[in-house]
């Protein structure tokens, strides 16, 4: 059972990446402690003595997992095949959607990020375009997207929003999103990412650790989104008032037609900055799950929940 502080935030890393069936090595341990900073020989030491005889989490080579949960490092292998797969893919079209006019930044989101995604699973991607031509850029995106289900690949660019001031701040500030925001895997438009991660500096109170884009060996870092002369001068040609009206016209139909298919418990949003295509509680569903697993390993487990709960609720600080 974790007693120290320390023993505390691994539990908690632990317990949410649980969640989603996936063992966590000591170095992405070390990243996301939850609500501490602490150097990865401390993080190191105490996993050792964690999962020494009698210890309350356990080892299976590099992998670390809650206590009765060793078969998950056989699912992290499973699906890191998926991920050798995926990740070309991702990159190629990756590439593709930060040529196109208007697009600032593209990175990969969600379980192939983390390098878990289940078989043929969606590649997810947070797209950053210029202010004024999300909706129109979106559909240039979605053709792209109908491509690429032509040869068995499917893209999901599930969120896109505006360079504004305004849009690069995410409004649900909560461990849930600080994850989503440290996870993602840039491929174009590190300009972008880093003024993003800038605007968001609230994900260092949920994950002290996180800063700066996470590197795995599948995607390499540091490009830019396209910014050819050709490029600019579609950008300009684009650039006009007839432009502009399609531009709302667009946003106008698809936000109606988005709308309606939300459901209740939808995460999703719409405006004239923003598309967060989810349509689903996921966030929510994942706090659930995340206070639960690690309630159960302490002795305080009510108020412990509770603790847990807050965290998804939009604060900005953790307890």
């Amino acid at each position: 059972m974790p007693t120290t502080s320390l023993e505390r935030s691994i539990a908690q890393a632990l317990a949410y990446a649980d969640v989603f069936d996936y063992p966590l090595t000591s170095a992405e341990i070390h990243r996301y402690l939850i609500g501490l900073a602490a150097p990865l020989p401390a993080v190191q030491a105490a996993l050792d003595t964690a999962s020494g005889p009698g210890g309350w989490i356990q080892r299976e080579g590099p992998h670390f997992t809650l206590s009765g949960r060793r078969a998950l490092v056989d699912t992290r292998r499973s699906r890191s095949l998926a991920a050798d797969r995926l990740w070309p893919h991702a990159v190629n079209y990756g590439r593709r959607i930060s040529r196109l006019p208007f697009v600032r930044m593209v990175a990969v989101s969600g379980a192939l990020a983390v390098e878990n995604p289940a078989e043929n699973a969606d590649i997810d991607y947070l797209i950053v375009t210029a202010p004024g031509r999300l909706w129109l850029c979106r559909g240039l995106i979605l053709l792209l997207a109908r491509l690429a289900t032509r040869t068995g690949v499917t893209l999901c660019p599930n969120y896109l929003i505006a360079r504004t001031e305004r849009a690069l701040v995410f409004p649900e500030q909560n461990l849930y999103t600080a994850h989503e925001v440290a996870q993602m895997v840039p491929l174009g438009g590190m300009d972008v990412y880093n003024e993003l991660r800038q605007r968001n500096r609230w994900v260092l109170d949920f994950l002290p650790n996180a800063s700066g884009a996470p590197q795995p060996h599948r995607a390499p870092g540091g490009t830019r989104a396209a910014s050819s002369a050709g490029n600019r001068f579609l950008e300009a040609a684009l650039s006009t008032r007839p432009v502009d009206r399609l531009e709302a016209w667009e946003m106008q139909r698809k936000i109606h037609r988005l709308t309606r298919e939300m459901g209740p418990s939808s995460e999703a949003s719409f405006g004239p900055e923003w598309c967060k295509g989810h349509f689903h509680y996921h966030g929510q569903q994942t706090m659930e799950a995340f206070a639960a697993r690690f309630a159960s390993l302490t002795e305080t487990r009510s108020r412990d929940a509770q603790e847990v709960r807050s965290w998804g609720e939009g604060a900005k600080t953790v307890p």
